[in-house]
């Protein structure tokens, strides 16, 4: 096999960094204390990362920093002081998912080679050109993709710049990743925030199929399908793991190096895992990249897997042999630990010595030579040294110059000292005392050793927030705004609403439009009063469905959860709303998707808290959504959840599944409470919370903010009650937003239980 593919590797701490480094990884990714979306992880300083950048440098490995977490106003100071940082250090890329941070990026730290996260749930060719127009070089693909999937977005992103990685070992999500809100709802804890406290694991009351842990998929592991994912033409294999610990994340890496040069070198893979069920694992499946979404993809233990695995293999799961593969597991994990403890402890993060040595008399040009272990140059000044008419070469400062000596030297070279490079030694025996140059020439000399130092990159200056910020994104207070009523059905029977109110009234497409599109097409030709609603999934041929849609029906607006139905609007000139579901937390995501793409407004995420909200600023002739009425969604998955719960006559699923499948059912998690499982025709499965979100509050505590509150009247079963026709409900809505007396009293009354924790823990 001739072409080369890279094996990227997770870094959660300095000792998981060295042993991927050993190990064989190409490239590794890895986050500091803030802003990264492992916080259970170790995780490194910034101290560390140029000493980290360089160790892996000399192994030609690759560093990429995880930024990928959404990022609140409060937080874009910091933000910004922290890529003032970066640009200036030798980072090979950030990993990305907030699309304000894509703009900052693009607009502002252009040097920084920007990657998009998983979390962005990157499945259909859109969704690559609208990541494309940002900037991205490289997406990380949904992991509920097949390999003919993988094969032709692949295809799309080279063709727009953008290359491709692949998770092929670690956990697998039982949701989309990015629009999974059940640890952020139920525990307070954001996924989006890098939080997630993995209820999906937790334990459930036993279910009627006899599961005690239904939501609990095996572990994701493509070790036998690498050959294939090579064909695809992916260009980058990616393992999960930044909370494990550098034992497996050497095991695992090191059984992919040799996977990969057993490729390389003899053109067919190797067939034996059994070094990967060496380290925790929950068995291991492959079910998304196969096509193969089946019941088999679940385990009913969260807990590791391998000693099982090895008493199985080894005589059958009984005590003894049980008891057994624990003494063996231990013994060989010590070994590994030990072994790659030794190999680990000889690298180093230490920053390279550097020796100085500054030469030079009156009347001639100050020289600086610099040596590092690696090389050695000679910076040059270019104007002269002057003699001074004060004898000793004392520390004097007058009129903008300085007398050299070593304190001056030292303060003004110490920026050098924040890159890869520690200043070992200033050697100035060979300069007569008693010189100066202008404060400006010495800049300049230790910029030019920045550059050269910096593999002939110029030294970035630092961006001051104020400057950014300008021209200042308009303040929605400024202006009066009377918020309006917009309305979310998904059936043709709500049709009514239109003709008694003047609400916006939007309608949910399904997931799977194919064969269904003329249908939708002359529902919306028939009632011109609707705006369609686009959801977050669209894969393979239901995305080109969906695009066949959009050009039959040339629908004035639309509101799109799906960046790739986003690009396709821009493209063709409609005018779009941003949805819910793409996750808007700050001004400058706004700004993004205003300036990028031409979008009308755009939906505040249901994550953030009153504080949270009040700091967003909208572009100008933006718009401004907001759910105030809603069944919480928890979580959207493209596998059955009912296989674990109810059971199912069929153990995979097959088109047919999607597009007729109709179904609920309810499971109640030991600590947290219980949680609806929905399927409905033409959609995936999803997880509901219990009790609708109903937010009064915001139409008070944030006046003259929004331009829409939109309430959801989706026929989806939940625990909260109204006793009252959908017209009630619609007038009830109304009267409180025109500040009718005692309308907030009576929506509360009339629709319970119901719950606004997000909005007041925020995320």
């Amino acid at each position: 096999m001739k072409r080369k593919i890279e094996l990227l590797a997770p870094g959660g701490d300095l000792e998981s960094i060295k042993a991927a480094i050993i190990a064989g990884a190409n490239a590794i990714y890895c986050g500091l204390d803030r802003f990264n979306a492992r916080n259970r992880a170790e995780n490194i300083t910034f101290a560390d990362l140029n000493g980290i950048i360089r160790l892996a440098h000399s192994r030609d490995c690759q560093v990429f920093l995880t930024l990928n977490i959404l990022i609140v106003e409060s937080e874009i100071p910091a933000l910004i002081g922290l890529l003032n940082k970066l640009v200036n250090t030798r980072i090979d890329g950030v990993i990305v998912q907030d699309l304000g941070l894509f703009y900052l990026l693009s607009h502002y730290f252009p040097d920084l080679k920007i990657h998009a996260s998983t979390q962005l749930n990157s499945h259909n060719e859109g969704q690559i050109k609208f990541l494309s127009r940002l900037n991205a070089t490289r997406a990380n693909l949904s992991r509920e993709l097949s390999l003919a999937e993988i094969a032709a977005l692949t295809l799309t992103g080279h063709e727009h710049n953008v290359l491709t990685e692949v998770f092929v070992h670690g956990s697998y999500c039982l949701s989309f990743s990015g629009i999974c809100y059940l640890s952020s709802v139920h525990g307070g804890n954001s996924g989006n925030r890098g939080r997630c406290s993995q209820p999906c694991r937790d334990q459930y009351l036993t279910t009627p199929a006899g599961k005690d842990f239904p939501l609990n998929l095996k572990d994701n592991s493509a070790y036998f399908e690498l050959k294939e994912l090579v064909r695809a033409g992916v260009d980058s294999i990616k393992i999960e793991g930044r909370i494990k610990k550098f034992h497996y994340v050497f095991t695992v890496v090191n059984a992919f190096h040799k996977l990969l040069q057993s490729l390389y070198d003899q053109n067919s893979p190797n067939t034996d895992n059994n070094d990967l069920y060496h380290v925790f694992n929950r068995d291991f499946s492959s079910g998304f990249l196969r096509g193969d979404i089946a019941a088999g993809m679940f385990i009913d233990n969260p807990r590791d897997n391998s000693a099982i695995h090895h008493a199985k293999t080894n005589g059958g799961l009984t005590d003894e042999n049980l008891k057994k593969a624990k003494r063996v597991l231990y013994d060989l994990k010590t070994e590994i630990i030990t072994t790659v403890r030794e190999k680990i402890d000889q690298l180093s993060i230490a920053k390279a010595p550097l020796f100085l040595t500054v030469y030079g008399e009156a009347g001639t040009p100050l020289k600086v030579r610099v040596q590092t272990p690696e090389t050695s140059f000679t910076v040059i000044s270019e104007l002269n040294l002057v003699n001074s008419a004060t004898s000793g070469g004392a520390n004097i400062k007058q009129n903008g110059v300085e007398w050299l000596n070593s304190e001056i030297l030292l303060s003004r070279l110490k920026a050098i000292n924040e890159t890869e490079y520690q200043i070992q030694q200033l050697d100035l025996e060979d300069l007569q005392s008693g010189l100066f140059l202008p404060f400006q020439e010495i800049t300049a000399i230790k910029k030019r050793i920045l550059f050269i130092l910096n593999s002939e990159k110029e030294t970035v200056a630092p961006l001051e927030p104020i400057e950014i910020a300008r021209p200042r994104l308009k303040k929605l207070a400024d202006e009066r705004i009377s918020p309006a009523l917009s309305l979310l059905i998904a059936s043709p029977e709500d049709l009514h609403l239109s003709k008694q109110t003047e609400a916006d009234l939007y309608f949910q497409l399904p997931e799977s439009l194919k064969g269904r599109g003329g249908e939708f097409r002359d529902l919306f030709l028939s009632n011109k009063k609707l705006i369609p609603w686009f959801p977050s999934i669209l894969i393979g041929e239901d995305y080109q469905a969906a695009l066949e849609f959009l050009q039959q029906l040339q629908p004035e607006r639309i509101v799109t959860n799906n960046t790739g139905i986003a690009y396709e609007a821009w493209q063709r000139g409609i005018s779009w709303i941003a949805g819910p579901y793409l996750n808007l937390v700050n001004s400058f995501s706004l700004r993004c998707l205003k300036e990028k793409f031409n979008c009308f407004g755009a939906f505040i995420s249901n994550e953030l808290n009153q504080f949270q909200i009040k700091g967003i600023n909208r572009p100008d002739d933006f718009k401004l959504y907001y759910r105030i009425y809603h069944p919480i969604v928890l979580m959207t998955s493209r596998q059955c959840l009912f296989h674990q719960v109810s059971g199912c006559k069929k153990s995979t699923i097959d088109v047919t599944c999607i597009e007729q499948c109709e179904r609920s059912a309810t499971i109640t998690n030991l600590k947290q409470g219980s949680l609806l499982i929905n399927k409905t025709k033409g959609n995936y499965h999803r997880i509901y919370h219990e009790s609708n979100f109903l937010n009064t509050d915001i139409v008070t505590e944030i006046p003259d903010r929004f331009t829409s509150f939109l309430i959801d009247l989706r026929d989806i079963r939940t625990t909260t009650e109204t006793g009252l026709g959908k017209a009630a409900i619609v007038r009830l809505f109304e009267n409180h937003l025109a500040g009718k007396p005692n309308a907030t009293k009576e929506l509360k009354q009339s629709i319970q239980p119901s719950t606004n924790r997000s909005y007041r823990k925020g995320i």
